[in-house]
């Protein structure tokens, strides 16, 4: 299958970025290359990208994509990562997209998917932990944290108590046996909305992924490897990492922390960002065209300075 994904938010996030015909910019979730491409469309023969993804497969169609292009340096890694990538230079920009690819959703195999019947994996680096190890393995207490800190699951308890009696049988080895015991702990006014194991398939992927966890560190290694004036640009997908990229983003643009009734500041802390989008949703026409970009947010800021002493 074609790696395919619609680059989401790609004209607003071409904008936020305030791209430099001479720039070092840095996608470090390129996937399939949309905004990669489109950031090389406003680079001259001086400015240079760097498309970064954790997927093999992404991995193996970016080189093919952009084998005939000199500005292009092609990377599997994980964003977190970001300094090391860019070998102690300054990016002008940093994009970091952090939804899950059409291919990856649409690729039966991956098994990222509730609605396809496929080996139970979710594994973006296709190494390490799997979604199956998850099911099979975790204690039920593990399996409800997990689903109530990363899936904001309302019946997490009764789930994961219905996982661990369903792998008492035999082990939970594909898609639709963990659909299956999902809807075995719901009652029937939770199957009427969204389908009823979209937030457990959340849940484990990030778990598989380390996608929370790696997120904070990697939002200030992001930053850090700015040059004053550059701009980090990040797209989210649900709330739980949109409310950590909007309080990281606070923090960079926090400036005098003194209290309130202080009539100058004493402090002496500056902000090291201002912030250019407060969560920029997609226009209804693009939902129309690409429902999966419907949950979907844009924010940015602007370096200012290394430290808030500078």
């Amino acid at each position: 299958m074609e790696f395919v994904h619609l680059p989401v938010l790609l004209p607003e996030t071409i904008d936020a970025l305030q791209i430099r015909p001479d720039g070092l910019y840095c996608d470090c979730t390129a996937g399939g290359g949309g905004h990669s491409a489109a950031i090389l469309s406003h680079l001259d023969t001086r400015g240079r990208l760097i498309a970064v993804d954790r997927d093999p497969d992404a991995i193996a169609v970016l080189h093919t994509r952009f084998a005939e292009d000199a500005r292009v340096r092609v990377v599997q890694d994980t964003f977190d990562h970001v300094g090391d990538i860019l070998c102690g230079e300054r990016a002008d920009g940093i994009l970091a997209d952090l939804g899950v690819s059409s291919y990856q959703l649409d690729t039966p195999e991956r098994g990222f998917s509730f609605h396809k019947d496929a080996p139970l994996d979710m594994r973006m680096s296709k190494t390490g932990l799997s979604a199956a190890d998850v099911v099979n393995t975790y204690s039920e207490s593990a399996l409800r944290q997990i689903l109530r800190d990363y899936g904001e699951e309302k019946y997490a308890a009764s789930i994961a108590h219905s996982i661990v009696r369903a792998r008492a049988e035999k082990p939970i080895e594909t898609t639709f046996q963990l659909v299956d015991a999902v809807k075995d702990a719901l009652p029937q006014k939770a199957m009427r909305d969204a389908h009823p194991a979209r937030r457990t398939f959340q849940a484990i992927r990030i778990e598989v992924n380390g996608e929370l966890s790696m997120l904070g560190g990697a939002l200030d290694a992001m930053f850090d490897a700015l040059c004053v004036g550059g701009v980090l640009a990040v797209i989210t997908f649900h709330s739980l990492e949109d409310r950590l990229v909007k309080r990281h983003f606070a923090a960079f643009a926090e400036g005098c922390t003194c209290p309130k009734d202080f009539p100058v500041c004493v402090c002496g802390k500056k902000p090291r960002a201002e912030i250019l989008l407060k969560g920029k949703a997609p226009t209804a026409q693009e939902i129309e065209r690409n429902p999966r970009a419907r949950s979907a947010k844009l924010r940015a800021v602007r370096k200012l300075r290394d430290t808030p002493f500078d």
